[in-house]
């Protein structure tokens, strides 16, 4: 598994505040009518279903938010049963009743994502093939969803518009051709920048390659296509030091067709937009202490 970076760094806890502050978790007026001051309890969230868990860091930072003791069970990027219990909860009642959606809904969708993730992976094992998230993420939650994907062991992409230059068809439009674009945007970034082009041609392919891309995003390509594209990089000579990359329409389904292609990198929105959430049950029990 490849190691997580803290994507979201000293940003967690506002963020997650943020969250908590989503739900009113302060104005619980149910649990300010019916439960005690004083009442305490714990809460213990517990796999329902077998899947690659992430998001127990957030879980017990969100319980820090809310004044209460927290111990994770399991670690982030585990592959767990049903039945496993991940994190619990103690404190005051009314903390954790407030808490408890909150933190649900955050490790569910990240071990969602991140099960996803890893399924793809292991899809195309053995290939040499590896599976990385695009920038197709949720408002707001781009950061924890690309850690639960490197969670699930596949590759984080680009974070953001910041992180490298990506010529699409759209830029095009203010340029004179595929190359023109290239040499243009090599002298503006330098040598150091990740440059990636996107082709929907074996024209496309190697003019981009040939004007200096180190990687070439083979788009909305079907498996024979892209065999095609990649054989003619290789016969141009233009293989070497240059990354193909197929993206457009994959999923872990097909994604080992893609791999027996020869891509070297595949690329798919699927892993954060289609992810089911993983089901997590959250108990909660009163306590003396």
């Amino acid at each position: 598994m490849i190691d997580p970076p803290d994507f979201v760094g000293d940003e967690l806890r506002e963020q997650l505040a943020a969250f908590l502050l989503e739900d009113r978790v302060g104005e619980d007026i149910t649990s300010l009518a019916v439960v005690a001051e004083d009442a305490r309890a714990s809460g213990t969230a517990t796999a329902r279903e077998a899947g690659v868990v992430a998001g127990v860091r957030e879980a017990l930072v969100l319980a820090e938010l809310c004044g209460l003791e927290a111990t994770g069970l399991v670690a982030d990027g585990e592959a767990v049963a049903a039945g496993t219990a991940l994190v619990e909860i103690r404190g005051a009642a009314r903390g954790v009743l407030g808490v408890e959606r909150t933190l649900l809904n955050v490790m569910s969708h990240m071990s969602g994502i991140a099960t996803q993730a890893r399924g793809a992976v292991e899809s195309v094992a053995g290939t040499g093939a590896r599976i990385a998230a695009t920038r197709k993420t949720l408002p707001g939650l781009r950061d924890l969803e690309k850690r639960a994907v490197v969670l699930g062991g596949a590759e984080p992409h680009r974070r953001d518009l910041s992180a490298a230059v990506l010529i699409k068809e759209n830029h095009l439009i203010f340029n004179e051709s595929l190359a023109a674009a290239v040499t243009t945007a090599r002298a503006a970034v330098g040598p150091d920048v990740r440059l990636e082009v996107e082709a929907e041609t074996i024209e496309e392919a190697l003019a981009g390659a040939r004007a200096g891309a180190d990687v070439v995003m083979l788009d909305n390509m079907d498996p024979a296509a892209v065999a095609k594209a990649i054989a003619a990089l290789r016969e141009a000579g233009l293989r070497e030091g240059v990354e193909a990359e197929c993206s457009g329409g994959i999923t872990p389904a097909n994604a080992k067709d893609y791999a027996n292609a020869g891509a070297d990198v595949i690329s798919m929105g699927a892993l954060t937009m289609s992810a089911p959430a993983l089901d997590i049950n959250f108990a909660i029990v009163a306590t003396t202490g």
